[in-house]
């Protein structure tokens, strides 16, 4: 409750992040799942953020978000 009310006046100070990601090659689903390649994302308020796997640092904020659409999210299924 209490985290809940700081990061709703202050924000998300972004300390639980989930291991470096870097989508699969092969997925099909969209091309925007490539669109920043390697990151981590904060566990608390879901917030992407670039990774540099040579410098082992958090980089800048994704910025834009973009879903799949339906279409593409059952192409991927039927096939």
């Amino acid at each position: 409750m209490l985290d809940s009310v700081l990061n709703a006046l202050f924000g998300c100070a972004h300390n639980r992040m989930t291991f470096p990601l870097t989508p699969g090659r092969n997925f099909k689903a969209s091309a925007a799942a490539h669109r920043h390649g390697t990151y981590v994302a904060c566990l608390d308020c879901g917030q992407e953020f670039r990774y540099n796997w040579a410098e082992m640092r958090i980089g800048e904020a994704v910025r834009t978000r973009s879903y799949a659409s339906a279409e593409e999210s059952f192409s991927t299924v039927n096939q």
